[in-house]
């Protein structure tokens, strides 16, 4: 008894000792056990969570991992909140962090995949567009070059057409010239009108003289490169002053005709020489007739009538 009440005795005050500490734990472990459970493993399974969630790449790419990873970190999340055994906690949470890091890294792969894909798309795209440009280049050089020999063929034709032309012309010419009687020398194309064509100690051109003018107009109308010299000549027969005048007034009639077909005078020069420069000699009539003349000299083309020698 003694003992009982001994230990009754020394029971009783550390009972009421004790009882606030007990309390107090009973406290503690009650709060401890409202609080929600949680591991470093969860903690960080929960961390990498937040990141892949930030990530667009795991939404656009790993929609399906990321669900997967969801679903299993909320299975880690409900065993803690029923505050299961720790180590299945971190067991679930483990499985968790690998779903996320699989989502995370499947979503990389499929970006770097898609980013190639897109770069080589870019790559073919500037070679169609360097291609593109190549061939237009290549158009614009063939269309230029086809410009270039159509113009080629335009201005062959047109030299054609000029030589054809000009061959005409000299056609023309010469026949006009046979007609007229000229004669080719060095000092250009000569016409002689004889003594026939004007009155017996006249400057007046008869009818046959006009008509030989006005073959001469044709041929300077449709010759303007060409102009001609009048030169005027007379036998021997008479003083030299009067003949050097009745050769001048001659040669002038000559230009006269020629300005009233419609030549401008400018293309056309006059010389009286008198009993200079015979054809023949003076004893005959016949040759008196010779020496009584107008020549007409008329140009090369562009080019200007030599002198007298």
């Amino acid at each position: 008894m003694r003992n009982s009440s001994t230990h009754s005795a020394i029971y009783s005050p550390l009972k009421s000792k004790l009882t606030p500490i007990v309390l107090s734990l009973a406290i503690a472990l009650s709060a401890c056990s409202s609080a929600p459970l949680t591991t470093s493993t969860l903690d960080q399974a929960r961390s990498d969570y937040s990141a892949a969630q930030s990530n667009s790449a795991v939404s656009q790419y790993a929609v399906r991992e990321f669900n997967e990873a969801t679903a299993a970190l909320n299975a880690a999340n409900n065993a803690a909140s029923e505050r299961e055994k720790i180590e299945k906690v971190d067991q679930l949470a483990y499985v968790a962090k690998q779903k996320i890091a699989t989502a995370q890294e499947v979503a990389r792969a499929r970006k770097a995949e898609v980013d190639l894909k897109q770069a080589a798309q870019q790559r073919d795209q500037v070679r169609l567009e360097a291609r593109t440009v190549e061939a237009e280049a290549a158009k614009r050089s063939a269309e230029k070059a086809q410009a270039e020999a159509e113009a080629a063929r335009a201005r062959a034709e047109q030299a054609n057409a000029a030589t054809q032309n000009a061959q005409q012309q000299n056609q023309a010419l010469a026949a006009q010239l046979a007609e007229l009687q000229a004669k080719q020398t060095e000092r250009g194309t000569i016409i002689t009108l004889g003594d026939v064509l004007f009155n017996v100690d006249q400057a007046v051109l008869t009818s046959g003289g006009q008509a030989t003018v006005q073959k001469l107009a044709t041929v300077l109308r449709e010759n303007m490169d060409r102009t001609v010299l009048i030169e005027g000549f007379t036998d021997s027969t008479g003083s030299t002053a009067h003949n050097l005048e009745l050769s001048q007034r001659r040669a002038e009639a000559v230009r006269s005709a020629l300005s009233q077909a419609g030549i401008d005078r400018s293309r056309v020069e006059v010389r009286g020489y008198g009993e200079a420069y015979p054809v023949a000699g003076n004893e005959s009539a016949g040759d008196r007739q010779l020496n009584r003349r107008v020549e007409i000299v008329l140009s090369e083309p562009g080019k200007p009538i030599q002198a007298r020698r």
